[in-house]
């Protein structure tokens, strides 16, 4: 009986990953945009926390076999703070600027909402879900901003929409307070 029962499940799990792909969430509707540099952002986060975990453990044993626990306040507080900066700030400041990173983004056409997955401070995919008219263009080209969807900034390579519509339609463009220049050249011919 037990033998039978897994080897049943693995031709299960064999099935269920043949079919579906690991990015499909139909509750998120379908997949339209894919980030490529998603691996790249998790590997470096994982590579600046590790390190900084690793500064924290090493701290006291350098500060031992150095004794520079025994020299002047002034040398001890130059090297805590160099310490800190690698330790704290890299790793922060990496957060701020890819935590808007859009890993995947998913759009349901039937309510005309997006959920877009970022990875969070501890490395876990966060969705955030929001309709398309929460989503306001920056007025200046911001480095680390695409668009604002409500208050938060998402990043998106525009190239990396398999279907251009998707990305009009993200962003609006597709609304009629958009000129088209078809419409304009129509409009010119008629008033010759």
């Amino acid at each position: 009986g037990f033998i039978f029962q897994v080897t049943s499940f693995q031709g299960v799990a064999v099935r269920s990953l043949s079919t579906a792909s690991p990015h499909d969430h139909p509750e998120h509707g379908r997949l339209v945009y894919k980030g490529n540099l998603a691996k790249t952002v998790l590997g470096v986060k994982f590579f600046s926390y590790s390190t900084s975990i690793f500064n924290l453990f090493m701290m006291p044993y350098i500060m031992l076999k150095s004794g520079i626990g025994v020299e002047s306040l002034l040398v001890q507080a130059a090297f805590y703070g160099l310490i800190g900066i690698f330790t704290f700030v890299t790793p922060v400041t990496l957060h701020i600027l890819t935590k808007g990173y859009v890993i995947r983004l998913y759009y349901k056409d039937e309510v005309d909402t997006y959920t877009a997955i970022t990875y969070n401070a501890i490395l876990a995919e966060k969705a955030t879900v929001f309709h398309q008219k929460d989503v306001k263009i920056p007025d200046i080209t911001k480095m680390f901003t695409t668009f604002y969807a409500k208050t938060k900034s998402m990043l998106v390579n525009p190239t990396l929409f398999p279907n251009p519509q998707d990305y009009n339609h993200l962003m609006g463009y597709d609304k009629s307070s958009f000129f088209k220049f078809e419409d304009l050249e129509v409009k010119e011919a008629d008033e010759r």
